[in-house]
């Protein structure tokens, strides 16, 4: 197939690095969401169903994002990308590896899940920065928004894929198999991470050992307006209108007096949205821009509002596709322009702020959700969620876009020249121009 000929998803694809590293990551989020699926069985199990135990264990894996995802930022830029997935990626497999034996043998109890569960989300949130800061590396910069898309796209199938083989798993062999097919899983992984080759001719990517420093990063995103608005306005989105896996239970069991298997319908249909949402993104293949994210924000906002007002559960389940396909087309063409505008040698730090605001905010809006639903309704949830982040686009861009419009003194240094073979070059470096 011709240069000419390929569209933005089989240019991304033609990327031999890039499609071993898109297929191990599918391969491993499969299992990753069969292990939450299953992990979640496991405590009822162990507690005689206490929600409460299960509320704690998805609590302590997700600390660690905010405790130490900054941190995660600074390692990334700090030594080469690919070592650090490979140390990060063995750790989550033997945390896995552990879980399993113990659950086979019988010496599981809850303080050990709860231990393991922390040890899984600390090696995350130092995972994280790195593995989507990577994909910037494997491919041209032209093809980075169709990659992010493309990498949306296998999370959401995995999404969608894990916890169904999940319960079919448990049913049959029980949950100790499923943490052992999870940590099997993260050999694909580590295979692309190994045969993965990448060359940087012109040493501007390489880390600098020593000089990462947060600081710089957040100087980085206060001074450029393309990253100030992705990062702020996905913290307001992240904290208050990406709460579905607490909403979406809430209407199904407050509003419409459902039960297990009709909350399962409602997320799938916003599983599948969010899964066309990727597949079109990437199928796009169109650079990501502000104007776009603003406008695709505000259109999630008022679905979002609109599935609090929906009066039957029928209703809502089919609203639920476009509110998912949307919700998807605001995180990935934010990750993307974050990507993008960040500086090669900040990139890791920067994306650690960006999943920290996106992540960092679930322990507050989660809680925040379950009062205002208890005070006035799982309805209200909804509305306010979808109210705040439609506002929040309309202000944010009223702000800092017009910063954007300014004449920029910033000129782009030519592309190093590249050795035949290598890879093509990531974002060029600004160079600033003095005033004469």
């Amino acid at each position: 197939m011709s240069a000419a000929s390929r569209t933005p998803v089989t240019a991304a694809l033609a990327v031999r690095s890039f499609r071993r590293y898109l297929l191990g990551q599918l391969t491993s989020n499969i299992g990753t969401w069969m292990q939450r699926a299953a992990q979640d069985l496991l405590v009822l199990h162990i507690t005689g169903h206490s929600g409460s135990a299960v509320g704690i264990v998805t609590a302590l894996q997700f600390l660690p994002q905010t405790l130490f995802g900054l941190t995660g930022g600074v390692l990334a830029d700090r030594y080469p990308k690919r070592r650090l997935l490979l140390l990060t990626q063995t750790a989550m497999a033997m945390q896995s590896l552990l879980l399993g034996l113990l659950t086979l043998t019988g010496a599981v109890n809850l303080l050990s899940v709860y231990a393991l569960a922390f040890a899984l989300g600390t090696a995350t949130a130092v995972d994280s920065p790195a593995r989507n800061a990577y994909i910037c590396e494997l491919v041209a910069r032209e093809s980075v928004a169709t990659a992010v898309s493309l990498n949306s796209a296998q999370f959401n199938v995995a999404r969608a894929v894990g916890p169904a083989l999940a319960g079919l798993t448990v049913a049959a062999l029980g949950t100790g198999p499923v943490f052992l097919m999870n940590a099997a899983s993260y050999l694909a992984v580590l295979y692309g991470l190994i045969t993965i080759r990448t060359e940087d001719p012109a040493g501007q990517d390489r880390p600098r050992p020593g000089r990462a420093r947060l600081p710089e990063a957040f100087r980085h995103i206060a001074s450029t307006p393309q990253l100030l608005l992705p990062i702020s306005l996905i913290a307001f989105v992240g904290t208050f209108g990406l709460n579905f896996q607490v909403t979406i239970a809430l209407m199904a069991i407050t509003a419409f007096h459902t039960g297990a298997a009709a909350f399962g319908y409602l997320s799938a249909a916003y599983a599948l949205g969010s899964l066309i949402g990727a597949l079109y993104g990437a199928a796009r293949g169109k650079p990501p821009t502000a104007r776009r994210l603003i406008s695709t924000t505000i259109v999630f906002g008022a679905l979002e509002a609109a599935q609090g007002l929906m009066p039957g559960y029928d209703t809502f389940l089919v609203l639920l596709i476009p509110t998912g396909f949307a919700a998807v087309t605001v995180t990935t063409t934010a990750n993307a322009l974050t990507q993008l505008h960040a500086g090669p040698g900040l990139r890791g730090r920067v994306m650690s702020v960006y999943f920290l605001v996106l992540l960092g905010g679930t322990p507050v809006g989660a809680p925040l959700v379950g009062l205002l639903s208890d005070t006035l309704g799982a309805r209200s949830t909804l509305i306010l969620g979808g109210a705040v982040s439609a506002s929040s686009a309309l202000a944010l861009s009223a702000s800092i876009p017009g910063r954007t419009r300014r004449p920029s003194r910033l000129v782009e240094a030519p592309a190093p020249s590249s050795a035949p073979g290598s890879r093509a070059p990531g974002p060029v470096q600004p160079v600033r121009r003095r005033r004469p």
